[in-house]
């Protein structure tokens, strides 16, 4: 690679690693798994630099890097590990709503596969239109849509019974019953 274009990717990369970041980090629950997502991409990119004719979509070219790299680690993880009906519950040190909304939607993403949590990052974080998340993504606009509506069906039922559940055990609480009864 030319010495200009190192110094071009250099630039590009500095500009960009703030937006990148948080696409990773939609991408992968784990803040740390997001800085190695991206900090992979980048390095795979980087070889492939001089081969980006159009560098304004270099963002599209990173992000398709980063949803191909996280499927190859989730291709990859160790057959041991046993899916489970419950989910561990998620701390949130901030106690605001807006952080605590952003947490159980980062952990209700967990039950998505890869591609619908592809489809669903991509159309509604990154705000792509249909087709040009079909173009990232190396699908049909159909696919894009239907994958889409199936992804948000699943999240809904999902933010469903954790609500009857904490309603449930909120229910169950020693002293609940007895203010129930009395009343």
């Amino acid at each position: 690679m030319a010495h200009g274009e190192v110094l071009e990717f250099e630039e590009y990369v500095r500009t960009r690693q703030d937006a990148l970041l948080r696409s990773a980090r939609r991408l992968v629950p784990d803040p740390v798994d997001a800085q190695d997502l991206l900090q992979t991409a980048l390095v795979r990119t980087y070889g492939r630099w001089d081969g980006i004719a159009d560098k304004r979509l270099a963002d599209a070219y990173l992000r398709r890097v980063m949803i191909n790299t996280r499927t190859e680690w989730w291709r990859a993880r160790k057959l041991e590990e046993v899916p489970t009906e419950q989910l561990p519950d998620a701390s949130v040190d901030d106690s605001t709503e807006q952080h605590a909304d952003r947490a159980l939607l980062m952990d209700i993403m967990k039950v998505l596969a890869p591609k619908q949590r592809s489809v669903v990052v991509l159309r509604h974080w990154e705000q792509m239109s249909t087709e040009e998340t079909a173009a990232a993504l190396g699908m049909s606009a159909g696919t894009v849509k239907s994958t889409l509506h199936r992804a948000l069906a699943r999240l809904r039922e999902e933010l469903e019974s954790r609500d009857y559940d904490e309603r449930g055990a909120r229910a169950l609480e020693p002293g609940k019953e007895r203010e129930r009864c009395a009343a």
